[in-house]
């Protein structure tokens, strides 16, 4: 497999390999996969949660016009 990276991510996976984390350059990626592995499952099971607290909580009164008029309050506009 060859893959190319920027100048930026090269520097920055030569400097954790000069830091002494890791042993070379594909550890460094495999960590990074390994990362983003573990990222995208957070996101999947905390999506899942969320889901399943709205489901739980029962049906709400509040209506999609509340929420508009929440978060506009919130951020100003």
């Amino acid at each position: 497999m060859n893959i190319s990276f920027t100048e930026k991510q090269e520097k920055y996976i030569k400097s954790q390999v000069e830091s002494g984390e890791f042993q070379n350059a594909s550890e460094v990626v495999r960590n990074a996969i390994r990362m983003q592995l573990n990222y995208d499952n957070f996101k999947y099971e905390d999506i899942k949660a969320a889901i399943q607290e709205g489901m739980d909580s029962g049906v709400s009164d509040y209506t999609v016009l509340d929420i508009v008029k929440e978060q506009r309050a919130k951020y100003g506009k």
